[in-house]
């Protein structure tokens, strides 16, 4: 090995640590209790905290994490076996390579919300971690009751907030104006501000969980024959589909634009 592979090993090597650095002192400077190792972070980017009992991914399961599990596994999506997933325009309409791994039919950035899955396929990642999809009692717990003992400026221990972001909403990233839901999301729309952002990109909220509002809506193993529960809202509406009395039923098959996952670890 010559000079400069020694010192572009020294580079590649020191810019890993130091991204995975930056991902500590955020968890660590946002109050987040029980955060993991930095071996664990190395291993599968799934930082998490404890709330109420249990370990939370502290973000969205991400396109990079889908893309590892594929590359493991083999799976492919509902999605991408069927020519697309959905979206809503004046009715249901299928759109033609549009998958998680082009939610907009633009190939997404690793770090954006996985989307366009089944609660199955959600469930199915969750559970190759050990992990699985939490219960909607769970979801509510995490997302609006804060837990920690010395939470960050902004949130009190034992408070319950009306947001997951607090006692004001996080600002959805609304298709054309909160609320009006016609038309779709235009490609590349997600950089010109519509449509979700990238994974812990926004303020940490209750119990320093990213995104449990107003990015895009969670599954949660809560429900009745094939339908489960979403909660969280997603860009696509305006506040009020983030509090907590807000509870959205979708068919488990449902593989849309605006559905996402996180995964809970039991102790």
């Amino acid at each position: 090995m010559n000079s400069t592979h020694v010192v572009h090993s020294i580079f590649d090597m020191t810019s890993f640590m130091g991204a995975l650095l930056k991902i500590t002192l955020i968890l660590l400077s946002a109050g987040h209790a029980g955060v993991v190792t930095s071996q664990a972070l190395a291993k599968d980017w799934a930082p998490q905290v404890r709330a109420h009992g249990l370990m939370w991914d502290v973000h969205e399961v991400s396109v990079g994490q889908v893309k590892q599990y594929a590359h493991q596994t083999g799976f492919v999506s509902q999605a991408e076996k069927e020519r697309g997933g959905f979206i809503y325009e004046a009715g249901w309409t299928q759109k033609a390579g549009w998958t998680w791994r082009a939610p907009f039919g633009k190939l997404a950035q690793d770090n954006e919300p996985a989307v366009h899955l089944t609660f199955d396929e959600a469930q199915q990642m969750c559970r190759f971690q050990g992990k699985r999809l939490p219960k909607d009692h769970e979801w509510v717990k995490a997302a609006y009751l804060e837990q920690r003992d010395q939470p960050p400026t902004g949130f009190q221990k034992g408070q319950r907030y009306t947001y997951p972001n607090g006692q004001s909403a996080q600002k959805s990233h609304c298709l054309n104006g909160c609320g009006n839901y016609q038309g779709t999301a235009p490609q590349g729309a997600l950089w010109r501000g519509v449509g979700h952002v990238p994974v812990m990109t926004t303020p940490p909220g209750v119990n320093g969980l990213f995104d449990m509002g107003g990015n895009v809506w969670e599954w949660v193993d809560t429900g009745q024959g094939s339908e489960k529960i979403t909660r969280g809202g997603s860009w696509w509406y305006d506040a009020d589909r983030q509090i907590e009395s807000d509870v959205a039923t979708k068919p488990k098959d449902t593989r849309v634009g605006y559905i996402g996952f996180r995964c809970v670890q039991d102790n």
